[in-house]
C-alpha cells in the first residue's frame, strides 16, 4: 500500500501547531510521519517528554512514525544498537539511520524485540545495502528512505535516484522519497531550505507534479513532504492523487459534447500494446462509442502533448483517443480537444504499452 507522509520537527513549532498539522494531514489521507532526532538537544527524559505527546497524537490519527537518527545520537544519549528500548518508549514505529554503521549493527537492530522498523539511507547507493544483507538481517523489518536536499543543485540526478531505488526494490524493500512544499517560509531541520526535494529537477515544480513523478517511477512506495508547513491546498492535491495510476492533467481547447467528455475524462484508458512512435493510442472507446456523434472540430496540426479524438471523417476509428508523442500533420480526421499541461509532459515517456492511464481537467 503506497503512503503519503509529512515531516514534523518538534523544535520548529509548538506542540499545538504540530498536532493541528497532523490532524489536517490525516484528513487528506496521510499516514506516515518523518521526524528528526538529529537536531534535538537534551537528556533522555526531556526528549521523551517532547516527543511522546506528538507521537500519541499521530497514533490516534493512524500515522506510522519514523524518527531520523545518526550514530552520534546513540552516543549522546547512551543508547546501544543492541537495546532500542529508548525508541520504543517514545512510541515510534522505527528509526531511520541517517548515517550507517558497519553493516552488522544494522542487521542486529532488525531483530529488536519491539518490532521497530530499521530504515536505511537509499541515496548513498554504494553497496551499503548489500553489505547489510551479507549479515543476514530480518528483512521484514528493513526499509529504505532517500535523503532530501535543502541546497539548490545538491539533489540527486534522476539516474542516480532510479539506480539506488531499484537496488532496494530488487530485494522487496519499501522505498520512500521526499517532495517539497512551495509555501514561502516552509522549513526543514536546517537553516537553509531552498526547497526540500530528493530529485534536483523537482525543486521548482508544483508539489503534486513532484509526487506524481515519484510514484510513476515504479520504484517509490511512500512520498513524504519534507518541509513544514505546506498549504492545505497542497495537502488536498496530494490526497486526491491516484498513486498507482498515471493521470495526465489536460487543458481543454474546445467545448466537448457528452460523449466526448465521457471518452476523455471518465474512461480508463490503456496504451495499446502494438504501439507506434506517434501517439499513445487508446482504442477501446471507438468500440464503446461507435454510435457517438463526433463532428470535426479544431483539426489543427498536431504537437507533442496534444490530446486527440478521431472524428467522423475517419469512421472506422471514430472515438479513438490519442496523446501525441511527436509533432505531425493532421489530415482532418483528428480533433485536438486539448493539451497535456507543460508540467505533465514529462510523464508521456513513462507510459508503457498496456499501461493504464486517465486524463483529468487541469
Amino acid at each position: 500500500m503506497r503512503k503519503l507522509g509529512i515531516s514534523v520537527y518538534p523544535e520548529l513549532a509548538s506542540l499545538e501547531r504540530n498536532k493541528e498539522y497532523i490532524e489536517t494531514a490525516a484528513k487528506y489521507g496521510f499516514s506516515r510521519i518523518f521526524t528528526c532526532l538529529l537536531s534535538v538537544d537534551g537528556d533522555k527524559e526531556q526528549i521523551i517528554a517532547e516527543f511522546k505527546d506528538m507521537v500519541l497524537c499521530a497514533k490516534e490519527h493512524g500515522f506510522e512514525v519514523i524518527a531520523d537518527v545518526a550514530p552520534h545520537i546513540f552516543d549522546d544519549l547512551g543508547i546501544s544498537y543492541e537495546n532500542l528500548s529508548f525508541f520504543n518508549e517514545m512510541g515510534v514505529d522505527g528509526i531511520r539511520l541517517d548515517e550507517g554503521f558497519t553493516g552488522n549493527e544494522e542487521a542486529l537492530m532488525t531483530f529488536n524485540p519491539y518490532g521497530l522498523q530499521i530504515e536505511l539511507n537509499v541515496s548513498v547507493a554504494n553497496g551499503y545495502l548489500d553489505n547489510i544483507l551479507s549479515f543476514h538481517p530480518d528483512t521484514d523489518y528493513l526499509i529504505g528512505c532517500h535523503n532530501f536536499y535543502p541546497k539548490r543543485r545538491s539533489g540527486l540526478t534522476r539516474e542516480h535516484f532510479i539506480k539506488g531505488s531499484k537496488i532496494y526494490k530488487k530485494h522487496g524493500l519499501r522505498v520512500a522519497a521526499f517532495v517539497g512544499s512551495a509555501v514561502e517560509g516552509a522549513k526543514g531541520p536546517w537553516p537553509l531550505a531552498d526547497g526540500l526535494c530528493t530529485i534536483e529537477e523537482h525543486r521548482d515544480l508544483p508539489i503534486d507534479v513532484q509526487a506524481k513523478d515519484l510514484f510513476y517511477t515504479g520504484v517509490v512506495d511512500d512520498v513524504i513532504i519534507a518541509n513544514c508547513f505546506p498549504s492545505e491546498e497542497e495537502l488536498k492535491k496530494l490526497g486526491e492523487l491516484h498513486k498507482g495510476l498515471v493521470t495526465l492533467d489536460v487543458e481543454l481547447e474546445v467545448e466537448l459534447n457528452d460523449d466526448e467528455e465521457t471518452i476523455a475524462f471518465e474512461e480508463l484508458h490503456f496504451f495499446r500494446g502494438d504501439c507506434g512512435e506517434y501517439t499513445i493510442r487508446s482504442t477501446m472507446p471507438r468500440l464503446k462509442f461507435k454510435d457517438a456523434v463526433i463532428p470535426e472540430k479544431n483539426a489543427r496540426q498536431i504537437r507533442r502533448g496534444d490530446v486527440i479524438l478521431d472524428n467522423a471523417n475517419s469512421p472506422r476509428y471514430k472515438g479513438e483517443l490519442h496523446v501525441a508523442l511527436v509533432d505531425f500533420d493532421n489530415d482532418g480526421s483528428s480533433n485536438v480537444i486539448g493539451r497535456v499541461t507543460d508540467t505533465n509532459l514529462r510523464f508521456l515517456d513513462q507510459i508503457q504499452p498496456w499501461q493504464k492511464f486517465k486524463l483529468a481537467k487541469a
